[in-house]
């Protein structure tokens, strides 16, 4: 074997990446000090492109499919190197794989609250999280805006720039869209699309596109979502009115079933009939019609103790007791 066919067998013939990682972005093919065939076949799998640098200058892009190396398909790279020595001439170049598939499930969320100003709590504070998505949509401006010489460069790379660009997106966003807290739930998705719009000019700058961004929740602080409850118990309540006779109707049938109930017990449960119904009362508003006045609590107290005694003592039945008792819960 001469030594033309020796050199021939060094020449790299066959150029192509098998993806093994899936968070890698860029995968510099290892060329070394070997030198590539002119007439070499590049192999770029769907969801590639292979970029080709010369001398530290971008000289050609390949999207997927595959390529025989000549002066006819590789334009830019032909013109920079003037070849004088025919087809079978060897160059010099370092391949880079770029990953454009899309990277999904990437976690996004805001390490700190968000101050916004809300119509019917005030100023409040959220936070928020979710996922989003994006891919590389322009290899040739993604490696010399970002990659530059990296061999190997990862998700992990990039990810927290993404995160910060997000974050701030959200902020912007939310405190533009002027969305009450309490509807912020109902307005996930188009919230989540004007993030996606407006990060859209940002990351093009990058030659990477954001092609999801989910909302997943925005919550209250603890202090803030404990008193939301409250609110909704008191609107789940209704008329505080017969909600107090109620409770009065169970103290009552509570009392009826403890053998040692007496007249203590009784006048207790009269003064706490009273004050429920001046809450009632305080509650219903100055606009309602006055009330007729209500039998004095001593006097309930008389006859709700009276019927008590009765009870015990055999001379009316249980029912009659229920009966009764709630005759004289209604005069209240």
């Amino acid at each position: 074997m001469g030594i033309l066919d020796f050199l021939k067998g060094e020449f790299i013939e066959v150029i192509e990446w098998t993806e093994s990682n899936r968070d890698t972005l860029v995968y510099r093919f290892p060329v070394r000090d070997h030198q590539i065939k002119m007439g070499a076949q590049l192999t770029v799998r769907e969801g590639q492109a292979a970029v080709f640098i010369n001398e530290g200058a971008l000289a050609d892009v390949f999207e997927p499919g595959r390529y025989e190396l000549t002066t006819s398909n590789m334009p830019i790279m032909t013109k920079l190197q003037s070849w004088k020595h025919g087809f079978e001439s060897p160059f010099k170049a370092e391949v880079y794989f770029v990953n454009t598939r899309q990277f999904t499930d990437c976690k996004w969320g805001t390490q700190n609250p968000v101050m916004m100003r809300d119509t019917d709590l005030g100023m409040v504070r959220v936070r928020a999280f979710g996922s989003y998505s994006y891919r590389v949509s322009d290899p040739a401006k993604f490696m010399q805006e970002i990659v530059g010489t990296d061999g190997h460069f990862t998700t992990d790379e990039i990810n927290g720039q993404l995160r910060s660009h997000v974050v701030t997106a959200f902020t912007d966003s939310l405190g533009e869209a002027k969305i009450p807290v309490l509807d912020l739930a109902a307005n996930y998705k188009e919230l989540g699309a004007t993030i996606g719009d407006s990060m859209s000019g940002e990351l093009g700058g990058y030659g990477l596109a954001l092609t999801t961004f989910l909302i997943e929740n925005i919550s209250l602080p603890k202090a803030v979502e404990e008193m939301l409850d409250k609110r909704t118990s008191m609107g789940v309540l209704g008329d505080m009115g017969k909600y107090t006779q109620f409770q009065a109707a169970n103290a009552l049938e509570a009392a009826a079933k403890n053998p040692g109930g007496g007249a203590g017990d009784g006048m207790a449960m009269g003064a706490g009939l009273a004050m429920g119904q001046a809450m009632a009362s305080a509650m219903s508003g100055s606009q309602q019609p006055a009330a007729p006045a209500a039998p004095p609590a001593d006097d309930l107290v008389a006859r709700l103790a009276k019927l008590k005694t009765l009870l015990d003592a055999g001379l009316i039945t249980e029912d009659d007791f229920n009966n009764r008792k709630l005759e004289i819960i209604s005069e209240i």
